[in-house]
């Protein structure tokens, strides 16, 4: 008998003997012994069977997407496999290149009921079976309403947000193990310490949640950032597990908060299960020696670029510890794309970011945003592909009439053309040609490129990014432009943990490590916590102060969600702007200058006659009238909300 577990199908070899020395090693709770108690029985009641994996771990009746399970174990070559019960039989049985793999497709009947099913794998006189659950899906899973132009996005590393559970900042079967005075180390945060901090989340204005990787990420230094994964059906267990994860959703959704689960299909990591053991060859690309990509994502749409040079861009490896996956093996594809809906349906996702986009295969990945989009039709999915052009980005978004006939399915690309001038605009001393706030109206112009503007997802930083405290000197002023453009251009706005607050790198010198800080106070012991108002500087609370009123105001506002856009050319480092539709308009004025502007209403008259002439001053709360005399200070915005 073969017993199936949430995560694993555990058995053992009779070759091997079974290591338990690191059961003397550490001290364990009795949760934890127990545990692994029922793990050594299991070991040796379980001791002649030979399957280790079945993956997908469970699926669900009535989904569009095709069920290839992947079987794993000792020597299953030429199994054969059959089910005893009807509502689901087996299609075919494909061995692998290594022996130790099946690929079995499955035919799940329209009428088939939610329920535990018997597989039976034969191999001559052997016989053994495991237990495979069919579940029953959500009311309404298909319908799902996925992130849009209506939120805001809040960006968090989970390793450095909150540790809502010390007790799993290491475990016995992890390689990494926490230092907080390692910039690229593991500082301990966690699932529970983010489901702890959700009410805070909120009060910022944030609608969704988009948390970098929570897999299992195994490698034995800087594991941290979980973009090198170990294990796609398993939560990384110094986060939590995967029952915590939807813990983690239901609480998000509560508060009206989406989730969007950050994916990678371009790699893997290098400490993954299968790279010991790989079903193909080909299921990963390998060379003589090690090559990395060369990161020339123009390859993808050059008329011009070489044959060698798309190849290596494609399939050269992103990192040495990330190994590149080659979706165009079938069984890799169908497995990305079960895995995708897997994620979706178990975990009630509203959304995927899907990070190094364009280093994937492009036309694999098409199908896979297609086959996603097929099970939930309204769901998002945003695409890293990381160009300044606006015509390269342009060329990956849905709906693109793009020359060579290609197209991507994938609805939202991330808007780094915007980003790479939205800060620099703020802190231009020469304001110029071509500079300035200038550099904001030309990334705007653009826009004819896109098939739908208000799809992009804008951003001033990420994680990967330096802090906009640092890219606007640690100005404040400058600070709360950066949210008044986010709030107000078209777009899906998506901000980084602790930039409401003014974070800084704690050491630039150190990269990405010392730009992912940890928050204070999501530590027991810190000595400032800036969850609490309280402890906040006064600068603090001011940006944390504009960074709510605006996003909070924003949540209601269709205009901003959905209207069309006019910007007229910046004077004197001043950008004005409207987003308006048929029930009212927004206008916009950010000066950049030192000097305070006065606003010239003729020159808005094209927009403004269409409405009635007093608006209210969204920010302050006061009255504005057309024609009535009205400064905007230096390093200050003004959004005037007009009626029809």
């Amino acid at each position: 008998m073969v017993v199936v577990c949430p995560v694993y199908i555990l058995s053992r070899r009779k070759s091997k003997k079974t290591d338990y020395s690191f059961l003397l090693q550490k001290k364990y709770t009795m949760k934890t012994l127990l545990f692994l108690f029922v793990l050594v029985f299991l070991s040796f009641s379980a001791g002649a069977q030979k399957i280790v994996r079945v993956e997908p771990l469970s699926w669900w009746v009535g989904m569009h997407t095709p069920l290839t399970l992947m079987f794993y174990g000792e020597n299953l070559r030429d199994c054969s496999v059959e089910v005893d019960q009807q509502g689901m039989s087996v299609r075919k049985v494909r061995n692998a290149e290594s022996p130790n793999y099946l690929f079995v497709d499955m035919d799940i009947a329209p009428d088939a009921r939610a329920g535990e099913y018997t597989l039976l794998l034969r191999k001559g006189k052997k016989k053994f079976t495991c237990t495979y659950k069919l579940e029953g899906r959500r009311e309404k899973s298909a319908g799902r309403e996925g992130f849009s132009s209506a939120d805001m996005i809040y960006l968090l590393m989970p390793d450095r947000f909150a540790n809502g559970d010390p007790k799993n900042d290491a475990t016995y079967d992890t390689a990494e193990k926490p230092d907080r005075n390692d910039y690229f180390g593991r500082h301990g945060g966690d699932l529970q310490g983010m489901i702890d901090r959700l009410d805070y989340i909120a009060s910022v204005g944030a609608t969704a949640v988009w948390s970098t990787p929570l897999l299992l990420d195994n490698e034995p230094k800087s594991s941290y950032h979980g973009y090198a994964c170990a294990d796609y059906y398993r939560i990384d267990p110094r986060f939590g597990d995967n029952a915590l994860y939807r813990t983690f959703v239901t609480a998000c959704h509560r508060r009206g908060l989406k989730v969007i689960m950050d994916v990678v299909t371009n790699h893997c990591g290098a400490a993954h299960w299968w790279m010991r053991d790989l079903p193909y060859q080909d299921w990963v690309h390998q060379f003589d020696r090690y090559t990395s990509s060369n990161h020339l994502s123009s390859v993808n749409m050059d008329p011009n670029a070489s044959t060698h040079d798309r190849m290596v861009h494609e399939s050269g490896w992103f990192d040495t510890s990330m190994p590149d996956m080659n979706l165009n093996h079938p069984d890799l594809l169908q497995y990305f794309k079960q895995w995708a809906v897997w994620w979706m349906e178990y975990a009630d996702l509203d959304g995927l970011r899907v990070d190094t986009y364009f280093y994937n295969e492009k036309e694999p990945m098409s199908e896979w945003c297609k086959a996603v989009r097929t099970e939930y039709p309204a769901v998002n999915i945003v695409g890293e592909c990381w160009t300044t052009s606006p015509a390269q980005l342009a060329y990956w978004e849905a709906g693109t009439k793009n020359k060579d006939g290609f197209c991507s399915y994938l609805p939202s690309v991330m808007d780094f053309p915007l980003q790479s001038v939205l800060c620099k605009a703020l802190t231009d001393d020469d304001t110029s040609w071509d500079s300035g706030m200038k550099l904001i109206y030309r990334s705007l112009s653009h826009d004819f490129l896109f098939d739908d503007p208000c799809r992009l997802l804008i951003m001033a930083a990420n994680h990967d990014t330096e802090r906009v405290a640092d890219e606007v000197g640690k100005n404040p002023e400058k600070a709360k432009l950066v949210a008044t453009l986010l709030a107000t251009l078209r777009g899906v706005p998506q901000i980084f943990s602790g930039d409401e607050l003014m974070f800084a790198s704690k050491d630039l010198t150190q990269g990405h490590g010392g730009l992912r800080v940890d928050f204070p106070g999501g530590w027991p012991g810190d000595t400032l916590n800036l969850f609490d108002a309280s402890q906040r500087s006064t600068v603090q609370q001011d940006v944390f102060d504009h960074y709510s009123r605006l996003f909070n105001w924003r949540k209601t506002e269709s205009v901003i969600h959905h209207g069309r856009t006019m910007h007229f050319a910046v004077e004197d480092n001043m950008y004005a702007y409207f987003r308006y539709d048929d029930n009212g308009a927004v206008f916009v004025c950010v000066n950049a200058a030192s000097q305070p502007c006065t606003i010239n209403w003729e020159r808005y008259d094209e927009v403004l006659r269409n409405y009635k002439p007093e608006g209210k001053d969204v920010l302050s709360g006061r009255s504005v009238t057309v024609g009535h005399l009205l400064y905007v200070a230096p390093l200050s915005s003004l959004i005037v909300k007009f009626e029809r």
